[in-house]
């Protein structure tokens, strides 16, 4: 090999040697911003799952508060605790629903008068349109309070209706409820009787409404 042909290889292995260091160099690169996208994506987990708790921790609180009020107006203080808890199970965020009285949780369905399960079914309710109200004056449909609490003993009926005062107030709701319920209608502001004559429908409002 003539001096002239081994400077060339020489030249040609040195350009090689170049673009590996090059390839190199871009792969160490690639990797560094990799390993920066990686951490970033770990932290913008971390911070989304921060977030996620929290507004977790918010919406339990919120929807406990509501019900919780709606029972203690009605049943009394001591009587139940409403406790909402999120908990994973089968890959999947579940919420958990429970009483707990005397530090012991109580399935709702199974251990519990219906009277409370009422109060606390409408609470719930209550509690979540409150949290998807939009703006404006809020009417809740009278779906929801056709003839309400209806395995309510008729002791409790009265606070029942208080209890509707106090949401009302506290949450900014109008109700507006359909019910034969003495009790229920003695605790409204504004009252109209539905009559039905020759098939038609009469309204009057009725005078001397709480």
């Amino acid at each position: 090999m003539t001096s002239r042909e081994l400077q060339r290889a020489i030249d040609q292995h040195k350009g090689r040697a170049q673009q590996i260091g090059a390839t190199l160099e871009a792969k160490r690169k690639e990797l560094a911003d990799a390993e920066a996208m990686t951490q970033t994506i770990d932290e913008a987990q971390e911070i989304i799952q921060r977030v996620a708790k929290d507004t977790q921790n918010n919406f339990v609180c919120r929807i406990a508060d509501v019900v919780s009020t709606a029972l203690d107006a009605v049943f009394g203080a001591d009587a139940y605790e409403f406790s909402l808890e999120f908990v994973q199970k089968r890959g999947k965020t579940e919420v958990e629903i429970a009483f707990v009285r005397d530090d012991s949780k109580i399935d709702p369905l199974s251990a519990s008068g219906g009277g409370a399960v009422d109060v606390a079914s409408f609470a719930l309710r209550v509690a979540v349109w409150s949290l998807l109200k939009n703006s404006g004056r809020p009417v809740l449909d009278t779906i929801i309070l056709d003839e309400p609490f209806r395995f309510l003993s008729r002791d409790l009926q009265p606070l029942a209706g208080s209890m509707l005062k106090t949401l009302s107030k506290k949450l900014g709701l109008q109700f507006v409820m359909v019910t034969h319920n003495p009790d229920l209608i003695e605790s409204a502001d504004m009252v109209f009787e539905v009559t039905n004559k020759n098939g038609e429908s009469h309204v009057t409002k009725l005078e001397g409404a709480a």
